[in-house]
């Protein structure tokens, strides 16, 4: 066994495994269980490593091989099953007792590592190697405190306004920063620079360390202290590690791909070398990054550290049919960091129907998917987004269409800070002001004065929204007599914009779009929120909220007027109580579930894969956006409704940016046409399939496994791909060969085999260059 971990001294070799009973029960295994499950099932007794496709069945399978491995004489009291969270846990409970109730069995216990690590952690106080802690774990509400109070406290002055503005997102930025850094061994330091955060908010880090002392001097601990704690102090005392280690003789650990370095770390430990290990999950669905999992610890770190794993595969689902199969293993194919494992759909599993909508409005092409079925289609329908703001225009179509709908998380497009700033720049150029409370004329004063914020202090900017409140009318007139040289040349020269597009604003003709685009561009709106936020992401976040915002407001064709009237409407049916309807959800939140229909709008270059920040590394950003795209793809079991951009579309200066090149990757005309086939034929062993669309490698394994030759032309690189820059491999006209090393939204870089490095416009690209097969 290699040790990463110098100061572990894990043993290298493998001592001596119990003895096994010499005779074996019958198996009596179900008639349903394929053969990879059998396999796994009674499986020897050795370390292992199972990669279970989406829909597999993986659950019932590891309750059948506990139930296998009690029956061999294995004691419980050595088993240890480790699940990823609660509810993971109570369901495999369930599974396991169903699957052994009539054996009368004692059955082994089942955790999850967080309730692992402080048993652990309450032991380490008992032997005087940790000291103790207050029973009562920290709340959120406790930490979410102490944390405002640091951001507060430690922030540098020119974020002051902007920190108590926006309390919540600075205060979830500080708790997901410390619980980041307990999922690692790195230092908070190397945490914060691999997060890629402006320097502004490098006092997160002091924050880090602060929060620790509070916590430390209170004797508290966090959820995240259960497992951080304990393995640190394992890691640093060699007498904890001989005590926690060889006490197992088998454990089995599920959702591996979830694992961060610290569960990692802890399950070695405890292991020891002793144990047997046994993990399951699916690097093709680590979507979890940002809490620290990484795909590299079910593909190599496990193999390298738990000696000559067996490697054994579920590859069958049961959820989906031959289409969904098709297209995942197309996409997920041009994956590197991966096990070669195609899934495949189980024949008991009924056809999924796959729709690929090639269109220029999503939100038209979703109300239209809807109104197709019944109340009860509705409620077993989710559009899946990769980020919030996708949602915004839909929303509010599906309430103008009064399609019933949920949402997972927040209340709602209209309840997002930046479309209730637009609502109140409307209010002030319609000249409703009049009719408002006076609080609420006080909040719009507010809302514009902080969209985009016009660099003043926050009791500067609080005097001055009163001052306009107490104005029913005219308050460009109001800002445009303020004596600008009494303030600071940045507040001033802001305020004085403010008041001119104010005034050109009043009693505009054209369409609220228009309306909001000059409004946009006269204030700097988009660099005032990039200069205050967080991260890139972010900051891309809340100026794509407005863009869908706008977006919807100019499908209605209506003036300030008509808009403001429309959306007060909008507001009310929002705020009511809605039950049913189809779910609103991001990708990100949907691991591990399933719906009968699946819609997943944005395949464009914008969304899928979003656009990436010019210091990531653009083949990794690439491969994490792709497995984000084939979790999403694989929640669905009866319908699938993919909708992208028309092939010949074009990047628009409202920031759609044409096609995915993931819609390319999925080869849609052979998934649809071979999967089809599948779905409808009659058995004959040896079937030979002549098929129009080009056939790819994936498609050609997919067809051997169910006995199928497909006859055809084979795909070239063109047929897989759409734009030049999405090739690994290109040629330039005077540089020659080279690859593809990063990218961002208006350009590309290539390393040609020169050793030069040079920077493309993506308008030009078809000028200069063609793309290169692999090996080229």
């Amino acid at each position: 066994m290699r040790d990463r971990y110098p100061h572990c001294q894990l043993a290298s070799t493998i001592r001596a495994m119990p003895t096994k009973p010499q005779q074996s029960p019958p198996l009596d295994l179900p008639d349903f269980l394929t053969d990879e499950q059998r396999a796994i099932i009674t499986a020897g007794y050795e370390h292992s490593v199972i990669t279970a496709v989406a829909g597999s069945g993986k659950t019932s399978t590891l309750a059948w091989r506990i139930r296998y491995l009690l029956l061999q004489g294995h004691d419980p009291d050595r088993m240890l099953v480790l699940m990823f969270n609660r509810s993971a846990r109570v369901d495999f409970e369930r599974k396991l007792q169903e699957v052994c109730h009539q054996s009368g069995l004692a059955l082994p216990e089942i955790r999850t590592y967080h309730a692992m690590g402080l048993r652990l952690y309450k032991r380490f106080v008992r032997e005087g190697y940790l000291p103790g802690f207050s029973d009562k774990i920290l709340t959120e509400q406790e930490i979410s405190f102490q944390a405002w109070q640091l951001t507060r406290r430690l922030a540098p002055e020119d974020l002051a306004d902007e920190i108590r503005r926006n309390k919540k997102d600075f205060v979830e930025t500080a708790t997901g920063f410390i619980d980041l850094v307990k999922t690692t061994l790195s230092p908070a330091e190397i945490v914060f620079e691999e997060l890629g955060y402006t320097d502004k908010h490098r006092y997160l880090i002091d924050l880090f360390h602060s929060f620790e002392q509070w916590r430390k001097g209170q004797g508290r601990i966090s959820y995240a202290d259960m497992l951080y704690e304990p393995v640190m102090a394992i890691h640093q005392n060699q007498p904890l590690q001989r005590l926690v280690g060889n006490k197992m003789d088998l454990i089995l650990v599920d959702e591996y791909q979830d694992t961060n370095e610290i569960q990692h770390l802890l399950l070695r430990y405890v292991a020891g070398d002793r144990a047997r290990v046994t993990v399951v999950g699916d690097p093709d669905q680590t979507i979890y990054e940002f809490r620290g999992a990484k795909p590299e610890f079910i593909l190599k770190r496990f193999s390298d550290e738990f000696e000559s794993p067996l490697e054994q595969t579920l590859s069958y689902t049961f959820r989906y049919g031959h289409r969904v199969a098709l297209l995942a293993n197309h996409l997920i194919c041009h994956n590197t960091g991966r096990k070669d494992v195609l899934c495949h759909s189980h024949p008991s599993t009924p056809a999924t129907e796959v729709v690929l909508h090639r269109v220029d409005n999503d939100s038209d092409t979703i109300v239209q998917i809807l109104q197709q079925g019944s109340g009860t289609a509705l409620a077993g329908t989710a559009i899946l987004f990769r980020v919030w703001s996708q949602s915004v225009p839909i929303e509010l179509k599906l309430l103008a269409r009064q399609i019933p709908y949920r949402i997972d998380a927040g209340k709602g497009a209209l309840f997002s800070r930046e479309v209730q700033a637009i609502v109140s720049l409307l209010m002030v150029v319609t000249g409703r002001l009049a009719n408002l409370p006076d609080e609420d004329r006080l909040e719009v004063a507010r809302q514009l004065l902080r969209f985009p914020h016009v660099g003043m202090k926050e009791p500067e900017l609080e005097q001055l929204a009163r001052f306009l409140a107490g104005f029913s009318g005219d308050w460009h007139e109001r800002l445009l007599a303020m004596d600008f040289d009494a303030l600071s040349p940045m507040a001033g020269r802001k305020l004085r914009k403010l008041g001119e597009v104010l005034g050109q604003l009043r009693g505009y003709k054209g369409t609220v779009a228009g309306l909001i685009s000059v409004y946009a561009e006269h204030t700097d709106l988009h660099e005032g929120i990039r200069s205050l936020a967080l991260t890139h992401e972010s900051a891309e976040e809340r100026i794509d909220t407005i863009q869908g915002f706008r977006q919807y407001l100019k499908s209605l064709d209506v003036d300030a007027h008509g808009a403001v009237d429309h959306l007060k409407t909008l507001k009310q049916q929002a705020g009511e109580k809605r039950q049913g309807g189809v779910l609103l959800s991001t990708i990100h939140r949907t691991k591990g579930l399933e719906w009968p229909r699946v819609i997943i709008p944005g395949l464009q270059e914008k969304y899928l894969p979003y656009s990436p920040r010019p210091h990531d590394d653009a083949r990794a950003f690439l491969e994490s956006e792709r497995r984000l795209l084939y979790v999403a793809i694989t929640r669905t079991r009866q319908q699938l409704h993919l909708i992208s951009r028309p092939a010949s579309s074009q990047p628009h200066l409202d920031g759609d940016q044409g096609p995915s090149r993931f819609v390319g990757e999925c080869s849609f005309n052979l998934s649809s046409e071979l999967g089809t086939w599948l779905d409808e034929r009659i058995e004959e062993p040896g079937q030979s399939l002549a098929l129009e669309a080009p056939i790819t490698p994936v498609g050609r394994r997919y067809a051997e496994r169910e006995g199928i030759v497909l006859e055809g032309t084979m795909a070239t690189v063109s047929d897989t791909t759409e734009a030049l820059w999405h090739h690994k491999r290109l040629s330039h006209a005077i540089f020659g060969a080279g690859q593809v090393v990063a990218e961002d939204e208006g350009s590309f870089e290539v390393r040609f085999d020169n050793g030069d490095t040079l920077n493309f416009s993506k308008k030009s690209a078809h000028l200069y260059f063609t793309p290169l097969a692999q090996n080229d």
